[in-house]
């Protein structure tokens, strides 16, 4: 029943399209960009639910007061504190690889300002556990999601980071003018 009603919301009603040939396996990252808007979560979580997929995602933790907290936890949500240096990455790898599935979403940006110093996490998390990034694009411009590759890290990451952040440079946000890929 839910799966239809965020079909519909998403697809027929918002009019959104979908393009992914990426295979999903058994555990992976996703990274998710543009994001420059609250409305991303909205269509992410009505992605999600429409496809069955079952993802957790970051957030920072401001947003973790009641009622949202438990509201954000049971949909996934995993709480960051951006002002702790914590062993989040090392964390979440070794998470990674003990469980028989793990699916995870992270923004890059960190942010939904303009920011052309991307985070780096995603990638850590995923070589530390041995795991594919799949390249999620959200463009409001086309109404589409695309998921058209995969990196494996490599150990690279000066290269693979400038390879993920070409990929997305093709992406409009819903605001624009808060997304950058810096210089690459």
């Amino acid at each position: 029943m839910l799966k239809h009603l965020c079909s519909w919301m998403l697809y027929k009603r918002l009019g959104w399209t979908t393009n992914i040939t990426e295979a999903h396996p058994d555990k992976y990252i996703i990274c998710l960009a543009p994001h420059t808007s609250n409305w991303d979560f909205i269509i992410g979580l009505l992605y999600s639910r429409a496809e069955g997929i079952k993802s957790n995602f970051l957030m920072k933790k401001e947003w973790f007061f009641w009622p949202l907290g438990s509201l954000f936890r049971r949909l996934g949500g995993i709480p960051v504190w951006r002002s702790r240096h914590t062993n989040m990455t090392d964390n979440l790898a070794e998470e990674a690889g003990k469980a028989r599935c793990f699916h995870l979403c992270i923004t890059p940006e960190g942010t939904r300002s303009p920011n052309p110093d991307w985070k780096k996490g995603f990638y850590y998390i995923a070589a530390k556990a041995g795991m594919p990034i799949l390249l999620y694009g959200v463009d409001y411009r086309r109404k589409l999601i695309e998921c058209t590759k995969t990196i494996v890290p490599n150990g690279d990451i000066d290269g693979q980071m400038r390879e993920i952040k070409l990929y997305f440079k093709g992406f409009e946000g819903r605001k624009p003018e808060n997304f950058t890929t810096g210089e690459v």
